[in-house]
């Protein structure tokens, strides 16, 4: 399958700090990653890299077959699809104004700019898989998190990135917002069999069924990585979080729980 992101043996320092130590990871077009890891792990400066938006102090990163260093960060980041909560419009803008902006990888839309027509109707069939379609005329502040979550995602695929970045996308959801956003994950997954997907969570709960890879990180260095099946132990995972846990999935979702001594020992 064909590469859309390389890192090998990055590190970044700030401030003198070790952020991230010998880090290496290659995602195929297709897959679908998890960034694991406690806070403070490094798992958002990992995200931020293979997103262009910043350089590694060490070791090299490949982003769409182009290598940070030797191209425009601004022209790179138009081709990547980087969905993080914290993003705010500055006016109560509708949802669809919201997904088309996209288009324009602007927080508002441009001045006398127009959407074409197929344009207009890709943003639409975004928000059907979405479950966005009844929404398309609310505005933003009234929009509860799962449903700016959603809208977020839609925006983020305008512009047909063959990458798609998620940062702890589920932050603030209730159990209701967090289950129809991995349910939208996971369509997202069959509608578009090439796209390649990163998600940063510390939660396993928060996992699509159709997650493929894992990254575990602690203290901002690289544990385990590979297929879910290896790397998604209760001993790997355990080590990772400092706890002795169990893990279990059922039907793709993964539960975790700490494991207690046992009576009498």
């Amino acid at each position: 399958m064909t590469e859309v992101l390389r890192a090998e043996d990055v590190h970044v320092v700030r401030d003198g700090k070790a952020i991230l130590r010998g880090v290496s990871l290659t995602v195929r077009a297709g897959e679908h990653w998890a960034l694991l890891g406690a806070n403070g792990a490094g798992k958002s400066t990992l995200l931020s890299l293979l997103g262009a938006l910043v350089h590694p102090t060490r070791g090299t990163v490949e982003v769409l077959g182009r290598r940070l260093g030797r191209v425009d960060l601004r022209e790179l980041r138009a081709r990547v699809g980087h969905v993080d909560p914290r993003h705010r419009p500055a006016s109560p803008l509708r949802v669809r104004d919201v997904v088309l902006t996209g288009l324009t990888n602007s927080v508002e839309p441009l001045p006398r700019w127009q959407p074409a027509p197929e344009q207009v109707e890709r943003a639409e069939r975004l928000m059907r898989t979405l479950g966005l379609e009844e929404l398309r005329e609310a505005r933003w502040p009234t929009l509860s998190q799962g449903q700016r979550g959603r809208t977020l995602i839609a925006r983020a695929l305008m512009p047909r990135p063959r990458l798609l970045l998620l940062d702890e996308p589920a932050t603030g959801l209730d159990l209701p917002g967090r289950e129809q956003l991995i349910g939208a994950l996971d369509e997202l997954r069959r509608d578009h069999p090439h796209l390649a997907t990163v998600l940063v969570t510390h939660h396993l709960e928060e996992l699509p069924p159709g997650t493929t890879h894992a990254l575990l990180l602690r203290d901002g260095r690289p544990l385990a990585r590979g297929p879910v099946a290896e790397v998604l132990t209760g001993e790997r995972v355990g080590r990772c979080f400092g706890l002795p846990l169990v893990l279990e999935r059922r039907e793709g979702r993964w539960t975790v729980r700490v494991r207690r001594p046992a009576a009498g020992a």
